[in-house]
């Protein structure tokens, strides 16, 4: 497959297949003498993996040690769960923060008038 064909199976952009590539997340591959990559069915099969672990937040660190227990037979369940259980924690106080963000963003709205006059309490707090 040549990597318009392999974006087009996964989902990755080509620009992020090559990004991968570069930062090691998928190997070096093989070119024809045309000079285009060929990727395989574990190639698409890695990139699914890789896509859905950013999908659910995980960072290219994460991903690069998920991959190594996913081709870890020996492996220990409880690391990947260890894992997944970090990123749950971090993305909780990231929604947490979120949530603060969007109550102040709002009871400021709730103080501005809207009007014609320039007074401002969202102005004015991004200024203190």
């Amino acid at each position: 497959m040549n990597i318009g064909e392999v974006s087009e199976a996964t989902g990755v952009s080509q620009r992020m297949i090559r990004h991968y590539e570069k930062i090691g997340l998928i190997p070096r591959l093989d070119r024809r003498d045309s000079g285009y990559r060929i990727y395989g069915d574990h190639d698409v099969h890695r990139l699914r993996f890789i896509a859905k672990a950013r999908d659910l937040g995980f960072p290219v660190a994460e991903i690069r040690a998920l991959l190594g227990l996913w081709q870890d037979r020996n492996r220990s369940s409880a690391e990947v769960k260890a894992l997944a259980l970090a990123r749950a924690a971090e993305l909780g106080r990231k929604a947490a923060a979120l949530k603060a963000m969007r109550k102040t963003l709002l009871d400021l709205a709730d103080q501005c008038q809207g009007d014609h006059r320039p007074d401002c309490p969202i102005i004015e707090r991004l200024a203190e």
